[in-house]
């Protein structure tokens, strides 16, 4: 498996922040289920897209700057077949790594109370339960984290 930075409109990318946000929909019951202004070219950092070896994209996961050293984890997700393979911690991985060679000391995440698996893959990674910060302060289905780098 590799994981590589792209751009935001690389085709794989792309792809793949679809089949995200058509689940996320199914589980909430409605297509518009995020607080806040989408993720776009403009606001994030950087985005990453994990290939398994056959050359398939199987995962990605990209940054929005929020100010004062801090991160947001934004469209983090990997194919249902991939999971449990070891995408998702990679493609984590990578994103620290970038975060704190930009000088960040800490990274955030928003998720939903529809998404117990998410929930279990971040506290196992070491992000602990902070109270809703910027767009989901007002959302009642909103669980937000965060780490220090």
């Amino acid at each position: 498996m590799k994981i590589e930075q792209v751009r935001w409109d690389n085709t794989d990318a792309v792809a793949l922040r679809a089949r995200q946000r058509a689940e996320i929909a199914e589980r909430y019951g409605t297509p518009d289920s995020e607080p806040g202004v989408p993720p776009s070219q403009t606001d994030i950092a950087v985005f990453f897209v994990a290939y398994e070896d056959g050359g398939s994209a199987v995962g990605c996961g990209g940054l929005r700057a929020l100010g004062a050293g801090t991160g947001e984890i934004k469209r983090m997700y990997v194919a249902p077949a991939s999971r449990g393979s070891g995408v998702a911690p990679r493609v984590l991985l990578a994103l620290e790594e970038w975060a704190r060679g930009q000088g960040w000391s800490s990274l955030r995440l928003e998720t939903g109370d529809a998404q117990p698996d998410a929930v279990r893959f971040y506290t196992r990674s070491g992000y602990e339960p902070i109270p809703p910060f910027g767009p989901y302060t007002e959302s009642d289905n909103s669980l937000c984290f965060e780490r220090p780098l």
